[in-house]
């Protein structure tokens, strides 16, 4: 069988992961016309349109999406089995974390975490919007919280579960009666990142959504609960990345916490999964993450 250009299934690879030629030509190291012109190699190829457009936005079609996921994982294949034939040991994993967990979770257990896996350093690369490990080549594995959707290629553990609710400091929840209503005289803090999080919150715990006096946004939940901290507002927090802070009363729950159906889990690339580093870093985060 006549397999496509390598180059050409890169570029349509890329393409479909970010959703835009801009940001796969940026990865790729080409101007846009390489890469426009790499999709019409392939697409003659294969005899077929891989994309639609719907206004000025290129659609994969429902085919050119099964194909890309397929080539995502075929390339990450590929990358690991060189390495092994020139025979590089990986001594790093980078490890895409949710900015606010790394900080309040993370962070105060990253000694022992080292400790666990030995002589591979674990690189923490905090980010601000959690996307799939497949949306990020250049990391070896992420924790994804209740963003996380099962992937071809991909191995998941769950090792943590969570809860969420609003938080304050102790002198605005005072303020507030039983009624979550009560928070509608508060300014509501919400995060760029998480832009679902208030309303999963009313949604799962049946309260009906508040009409909020003010809103205000940033582009961080990490940035959010240090507004909240300051008596700004009420931020909706997932309590893992809070325990400290409520342990030391810095934050309270007026209206307590409700479990979050997908809490963390652990994911990287199914070769990846049998490598000991990655064993040890997921077995430790399984002990961590059920023992509180």
């Amino acid at each position: 069988m006549r397999l496509p250009p390598l180059n050409a299934v890169r570029a349509f690879e890329a393409v479909c992961r970010h959703g835009s030629i801009l940001k796969a030509a940026e990865e790729l190291n080409v101007v846009r016309g390489a890469v426009r012109q790499q999709i019409a190699t392939l697409e003659n190829h294969l005899g077929r349109k891989l994309f639609t457009r719907d206004g000025r936005r290129l659609v994969p079609t429902v085919q050119a999406s099964a194909f890309a996921a397929a080539a995502g994982i075929a390339f990450d294949i590929l990358q690991r089995a060189v390495l092994e034939l020139e025979g590089a040991e990986q001594n790093r994993i980078r490890l895409g974390v949710p900015s606010a967990f790394a900080v309040w979770w993370l962070m105060p257990r990253v000694a022992d975490m080292q400790a666990s896996v030995g002589d591979t350093a674990v690189e923490i690369v905090p980010m601000t919007v959690v996307e799939p490990l497949q949306m990020h080549p250049e990391l070896d594995a992420v924790i994804m919280g209740g963003e996380y959707r099962p992937a071809p290629g991909i191995t998941a553990l769950r090792f943590m579960e969570d809860e969420f609710g609003p938080v304050s400091t102790p002198s605005l929840a005072a303020t507030l009666s039983k009624d979550p209503a009560a928070m509608g005289a508060l300014t509501m803090l919400a995060s760029r990142s998480v832009p679902k999080l208030w309303d999963e919150w009313f949604a799962e715990s049946g309260t009906r959504p508040v009409v909020f006096s003010r809103v205000q946004e940033f582009e961080d939940l990490l940035l959010a609960l240090g507004a909240a901290r300051s008596g700004l507002g009420i931020a909706l927090a997932p309590r893992a990345s809070i325990e400290d802070d409520l342990e030391r009363r810095h934050l309270v729950a007026p209206y307590g916490f409700i479990s979050r159906p997908s809490g963390y889990s652990f994911c990287c690339r199914t070769p990846d999964a049998k490598r000991p580093a990655f064993g040890a870093l997921s077995g430790w985060l399984l002990r961590c993450g059920t023992s509180g």
